[in-house]
C-alpha cells in the first residue's frame, strides 16, 4: 500500500490569461484566475498571489492544529504575507521570499506546551515545507496582545 495521495484539477483557458481552475473529487466551486495588467484584467487571484495564499493557508492550519492538540484556545487565527518577486540571473522574474506573520486574538499566558508546538508547526505544514526547497520562506507568530512568539528567519 503506498502513502502517495494525488490531487487533480483542470484548467481551461477563458480569455487571454484569465482561466477556470475545477478541483476534481471535490465539491468546490470553481475558481477563476487571471494575471494582472498589462497581461491580463486581474479577474482573479493570478498563481504567484495563490502559491502566497497557499503558503499562509498551510502555515495557519498547522498551528491552529498544534494548538488544538493541547487543547490551547487561540481565538481567531489571522495571517499576513508578502511575497517579493525578484529577477534571476536570466533576468526572469521570480518569487524571492515569501513572509507570513501568524496572529492569534488570544494571550498565549495559559497555554500549554507553547514552546514545544512553536517549534514544530512548521513541520507540518506541506505547502511551506515543500515550496522552501527553492523559495526562502520566514515565519513569526504573535499573540493577541502582539507579543512575538517565534520567528524562523528565511534560509
Amino acid at each position: 500500500m503506498s502513502n502517495e495521495q494525488t490531487i487533480e484539477l483542470s484548467l481551461e483557458q477563458i480569455n487571454d490569461y484569465e482561466f477556470c481552475v475545477r478541483f476534481a473529487g471535490a465539491a468546490l466551486e470553481p475558481l477563476h484566475t487571471d494575471e494582472a495588467p498589462p497581461l491580463g484584467h486581474d479577474a482573479g487571484p493570478n498563481p504567484s498571489r495563490l502559491l502566497t495564499a497557499a503558503v499562509a493557508n498551510c502555515l495557519a492550519a498547522s498551528l491552529l492544529f498544534s494548538l488544538h492538540k493541547f487543547k490551547n484556545d487561540p481565538g481567531k487565527l489571522s495571517a499576513r504575507a508578502r511575497a517579493t518577486l525578484a529577477r534571476n540571473a536570466s533576468g526572469r522574474l521570480r518569487v524571492g521570499r515569501i513572509s507570513v506573520e501568524l496572529g492569534m486574538t488570544h494571550s498565549t499566558a495559559s497555554m500549554q506546551h507553547l514552546e514545544r508546538l512553536l517549534a514544530q508547526f512548521e513541520d507540518f505544514c506541506i505547502v511551506t515545507e515543500s515550496v522552501r526547497q527553492g523559495i526562502a520562506v520566514e515565519v513569526s507568530v504573535r499573540d493577541g496582545e502582539g507579543k512575538l512568539l517565534h520567528m524562523s528567519p528565511a534560509a
